[in-house]
């Protein structure tokens, strides 16, 4: 379902002009009624008492007063419309002056693209976190009681990704009409709004399943917590492996990821305690705080090892199948030169770089079959074969890398990253994984960007300005704010400290 795009006056503005309409009407009759009051206060007895004779010299006088008593209902009357005109001329004139401020403002053009970008950005923040909860939620609730929140988060991910993709398109200056690009925008900031309104409408109701007693809740997030600090520890000899194997900037990155894990579980340690503290003092809501700080920081840190782990394995395969694609590259050259197409001039000297790292001493593999598929992209018979698994795996590993740098620094992503990313998943799903692997690269650059130009954590924190960053916390008050939770921008914040 998605929310209406346009909306006219709203129903209540309409039926409260009709009710001061009536309200004059009715104030008009009333006076009507009570200027009348006196003509028929004198004409009741008249009727009431037999007639009696009067003089000839009084029958005059009697005309006379007969007809003044006639005028005053016309009098009345025309009194009567005179107010109304007069109220009805006072509200035109109050509706002509009053316009420009009843009306609200036009928005500019900069005004709605801010706000477009501010609710890609809400929502997207939205739908992680609530994906991020739910594992701990599976392991206290039934998969059958856990479907519709499984439900509302796939709905929500799926207006999501039609905000996107409106965005997307309306970045790259389709349509050109001003007009409709504005109710583009505003169909962007629509289906955002469903998508919060989704997860807003199930957050109370995990709370009440999740949260009858924090004991088994705590225990659920310890235990995930032991587990993940004892796999952390093994990231170091993997990092070690992978800069002694494929060099100092494939190290780099994985040991980054690395120190970013510990950060994340060091942040889970302090808040664990906490809430074990406030669960033994009995204390509600300092213990749902704590727990679910804990229980996003565990997320964060799981999908940082998760991703060396995940590095690891595709740079094996990827140096597995370099020799052959390289292969099938020359052969794909070799083919397109017989039969007349037009080769691209830079296409041999990047074989023939790749080839040079092969003996040269540690490389990147993914790195060289990225330039191997980007160098034969347009030639014909380059998506077959050896080379369309080197451009998959390539894609692949473009977009997890992507996809798991957002996830953990979304405090500080914009919405640009994110919607190229958006948009690198539905070029790869189409498939088109060469495009898909460069809409990916280029989301990961400006993420990088966004989170250099926010500014680095500072240590001895306890980890709390890193769960800023990652978006763990909301950053709303010096102490980090209160964690986000399963929701949309109406709940997600609940557990504060007020």
């Amino acid at each position: 379902m998605t929310s209406s795009l346009v909306r006219g006056r709203p129903r209540h503005a309409t039926a409260h002009i009709r009710v001061r309409v009536a309200h004059a009407l009715v104030g008009a009759v009333a006076g009507a009624g009570w200027l009348a009051l006196p003509v028929l206060a004198a004409q009741e007895p008249a009727t009431a008492s037999p007639p009696r004779a009067a003089p000839t010299a009084r029958a005059a006088p009697r005309d006379d007063e007969t007809s003044a008593v006639d005028l005053i209902l016309p009098v009345a009357v025309l009194g009567t419309a005179g107010v109304v005109a007069a109220y009805s001329y006072m509200r035109r004139g109050r509706r002509a002056s009053g316009v420009a401020s009843a009306t609200p403002a036009v928005s500019t053009p900069a005004e709605s693209d801010r706000r477009a970008r501010a609710a890609l950005v809400e929502a997207d923040d939205s739908v992680r976190a609530s994906e991020e909860e739910l594992p701990f939620a599976a392991a206290l609730l039934d998969e059958r009681t856990l479907a519709p929140f499984r439900h509302a988060v796939h709905t929500a991910r799926t207006e999501l990704s039609a905000a996107f993709a409106l965005w997307h398109r309306y970045e790259e200056g389709e349509p050109r009409d001003p007009g409709d690009r504005g109710q583009t925008l505003a169909g962007v900031v629509g289906r955002c709004a469903e998508a919060g309104r989704v997860l807003d409408a199930r957050a109370g109701e995990l709370d009440r399943l999740r949260r009858p007693g924090t004991g088994p809740a705590l225990e659920v997030a310890e235990g995930a917590f032991r587990r993940l600090a004892a796999r952390a520890a093994g990231t170091r000899a993997t990092v070690s492996e992978l800069r002694e194997r494929y060099g100092p900037a494939v190290g780099a990155r994985a040991a980054g990821c690395a120190e970013e894990a510990m950060d994340r579980l060091v942040f889970a340690t302090a808040r664990l305690n906490e809430a074990r503290r406030a669960a033994d003092s009995g204390e509600k809501g300092r213990t749902a705080r704590g727990l679910r700080a804990a229980e996003g920081s565990v997320a964060q840190a799981g999908i940082l090892v998760a991703g060396v782990d995940r590095t690891a394995r595709r740079l094996r395969e990827a140096a597995a199948l370099v020799p052959a694609a390289l292969t099938g590259a020359e052969a794909v050259l070799a083919g397109a030169r017989a039969t007349g197409t037009a080769v691209p001039s830079a296409a041999d000297d990047t074989l023939a770089a790749v080839r040079t790292e092969l003996t040269a001493g540690p490389y990147d593999p993914l790195d060289a079959l990225r330039r191997i598929t980007r160098a034969l992209v347009r030639l014909p018979g380059a998506r077959g074969g050896v080379l369309d698994t080197a451009a998959d795996l390539v894609a692949r590993a473009a977009v997890g890398e992507a996809e798991d740098f957002v996830a953990v620094h979304r405090g500080a992503v914009g919405a640009d990253p994110r919607s190229l990313l958006a948009a690198a998943v539905r070029t790869l799903a189409e498939p088109h994984p060469v495009e898909a692997a460069v809409l990916a690269r280029r989301a990961l650059e400006l993420a990088e960007r966004d989170v250099r130009a926010h500014g680095l954590p500072e240590s001895g924190t306890q980890g709390t300005a890193g769960a800023v960053l990652g978006g763990v916390l909301l950053g709303e008050e010096p102490d980090g704010g209160p964690p986000v939770s399963f929701g949309g921008p109406e709940t997600r914040g609940r557990f504060r400290t007020g």
